[in-house]
């Protein structure tokens, strides 16, 4: 079973990595409070991906299995990918991670952080819940943020993930969300989406000053070099010194 490595208890940082030597340059820049991102999306099927992330996580002591820009369609494989590895963490739909809270259960893998994905309504105080395959095709379902944190706890989520960040009012939503899962005895929640060098440490602070007892923003595409498609371990350095600036 892998774990997560929160510096000083409070933050660490979800990154992607090209490959395994990449994951563990990027590991030792944050030193350990690192979470490396498989994405599912790139197997063809949960046993292909299940093999990948067993060699993964042989070199990597900190493991997330992933949708793919938050891609409800792969609510299911991750999952299953999730149950037959054990991973320190999973990111799932609104919909789908009580599906995956009992896959993981039935093989053990209870020490894994299940997330449940939420969407910014533009209204601070609501999100949108209809986040799964077919959920998402419908009418849009917004609740209370309060609402919405006592149904993922319900279903057996650890973490709220709020995805996408972005425009006027994503901070102070995500505020409200941070509010509501604190108040109501969530440990973790996870900003992604949009997350880069500049806007980093307001989000933290906006988590923190909620109440939060973790966060764990998820930082992609804004340090990933272009050119080589490596995660850069220099960013992720700078990323580490605003934490530490910070908590």
């Amino acid at each position: 079973m892998q774990s997560i490595k929160f510096y000083r208890e409070r933050v660490a940082i979800n990154v992607l990595a090209k490959d395994i030597a990449n994951a563990r340059e990027i590991y030792d820049a944050a030193q350990g409070h690192a979470v490396i991102g498989i994405l599912s999306a790139q197997f063809s099927d949960a046993e292909q991906g299940i093999a990948e992330v067993k060699r993964w996580m042989a070199e990597v002591p900190s493991v997330s299995v992933g949708l793919g820009a938050g891609d409800p369609a792969q609510y299911y494989k991750a999952a299953m990918i999730a149950a037959g590895t054990r991973p320190a963490h999973l990111n799932q739909t609104f919909t789908g991670c009580g599906f995956a809270a009992g896959a993981l259960a039935a093989t053990g893998g209870r020490g894994t952080y299940i997330n449940a994905l939420v969407s910014p309504t533009g209204t601070p105080g609501e999100v949108l819940i209809s986040t799964g395959v077919i959920s998402g095709q419908g009418t849009p379902a917004r609740v209370s943020c309060d609402s919405a944190v006592r149904m993922m706890t319900d279903m057996g989520a650890h973490a709220a993930k709020f995805f996408p960040m972005g425009g006027e009012k994503s901070l102070d939503e995500l505020n409200v969300l941070a509010e509501a899962a604190a108040k109501n005895g969530m440990i973790l929640i996870e900003p992604t989406g949009g997350i880069d060098l500049d806007n980093f440490g307001v989000i933290v602070e906006c988590c923190l000053r909620a109440g939060m007892p973790k966060v764990m923003p998820h930082v992609y595409s804004s340090i990933i070099d272009p050119a080589t498609g490596r995660t850069r371990p220099e960013d992720v350095v700078r990323l580490m010194d605003i934490v530490k600036g910070i908590v």
